[in-house]
């Protein structure tokens, strides 16, 4: 039975905004019909509220196209192309138009992988938020936070209600003779290591590195294999040394409005904040730290004014977990239990990408993932997994 989708009464000829934007020059707000590109390269050029309100518009457009098509019976399954140019409106460059047909293939083909693995959506609902807007001359660049929540289809019953990310992205458009804006332009901002949003089609660059190279040798954690097996004996998640539940909590309560009692290291050349984000949820289920000087991989801990770089880097930590026998490693990623640990490896050079934590486990098994950067909630293993069949995984038991 197709699904009624919230939010998705957008076709896909609605990218294509039929509203033209105007720029504001001076104090006098002109009308779009006279917004051409000698006013956009006027003295001091801003960005008039018509104008935000259109680019915020498209954006919204882009990103709900994007994940309608992973809903079933969502826009995203309908090949209508999209279009690439109205007269007087704001509208994609023919090379973005082309781009954006690619990767809504490509997420067609990724609903097909997790409608094999017994995983779909029934509806989504994604909203972008304009934070700030930029216009020299002909050009102009918006930055976005997209916020987007899928609801899991009941295939097997035992599915959490929904799963939701952020993602930040920032938009370039260009003015053409006439004024009107294109966009021509769409760039994830989230670090390199942040992993890539649900219905992010491209691999993430993975140029980017937390990790710095201890001298001497340093422990190896084995690969974990992505294929289905029997779940292992679920843990008790409280009363015992450590308690899951509280780690699950903590994660599931910060995973998009983060702790200001911690640095947030999401910032350009900061790294990525997941495997900060991870120790935070550790620490508030009972790991204790170990000080020390902030480089060596065998010390852990971490507050507001500093971190060891076991805290806060990806291969520091799995170095730490394992040398301090505070983990086993696990042969399966779905042998993973509430407060466990889940590592990528994105281009499999041995040097780890990513750190997430496990916050759901489905009676049947399946774990479901909370991490920063590209802020998530409750990812299942096999979505990740279907956007990510090339990575290497390492899981812990914690």
């Amino acid at each position: 039975m197709k699904s009624s989708n919230k939010g998705r009464t957008r076709s896909r000829a609605a990218i294509v905004v039929a509203a033209a934007a105007s720029v504001a020059a001076g104090t006098a707000l002109l009308p779009a019909a006279s917004a051409s590109a000698a006013t956009a390269r006027s003295t001091a050029p801003v960005v008039d509220q018509q104008t935000r309100a259109t680019f915020q518009r498209l954006a919204d457009a882009v990103f709900t196209d994007r994940t309608d098509a992973l809903v079933d019976g969502g826009q995203g399954t309908r090949k209508k192309p999209l279009t690439k140019s109205f007269s007087g409106a704001v509208k994609l460059s023919a090379a973005l138009a082309r781009s954006e047909n690619t990767a809504l293939s490509s997420l067609d083909q990724r609903k097909a992988r997790l409608a094999a693995l017994g995983e779909s959506y029934s509806k989504a609902d994604t909203t972008v938020t304009l934070n700030s807007t930029r216009v020299q001359g002909t050009k102009a660049e918006a930055e976005v936070t997209e916020t987007t929540t899928l609801t899991y289809k009941k295939v097997r019953g035992d599915e959490p209600g929904t799963t939701g990310f952020q993602a930040h992205h920032k938009l370039t458009f260009t003015a053409d003779a006439r004024g009107d804006w294109q966009l021509t332009g769409i760039r994830n901002t989230d670090p390199a290591a942040a992993g890539i949003a649900v219905n992010q089609p491209a691999q993430p660059s993975t140029g980017a590195r937390v990790a710095r190279v201890a001298s001497g040798p340093t422990p190896k954690a084995p690969r974990a294999a992505t294929t289905r097996t029997a779940p292992a004996k679920a843990k008790k998640l409280t009363g015992t040394t450590f308690n899951y539940k509280a780690m699950a909590t903590y994660a599931e309560k910060y995973w998009k409005n983060y702790n200001t009692a911690y640095p947030n290291f999401n910032g350009h050349g900061a790294g990525g904040d997941c495997t900060n984000f991870v120790s935070q949820s550790l620490k508030a289920g009972g790991w204790k730290h170990v000080p020390g000087y902030v480089y060596d991989y065998t010390r852990w801990f971490g507050n507001a004014e500093i971190q060891s770089d076991s805290f806060v880097g990806v291969n520091e930590w799995s170095w730490f977990a394992q040398n301090s026998k505070r983990t086993t490693s696990l042969a399966y990623v779905y042998q993973m239990d509430v407060g466990d640990v889940l590592q990528m490896d994105f281009n499999r050079d041995g040097s780890k990408d990513h750190t997430m934590i496990v916050t759901y486990r489905s009676p049947q098994g399946v774990p479901y993932l909370t991490y920063h950067s590209a802020n998530t909630y409750r990812r299942s293993v096999a979505s990740i997994i279907a956007s990510e069949p090339n990575s290497y995984y390492y899981a812990y038991r914690t």
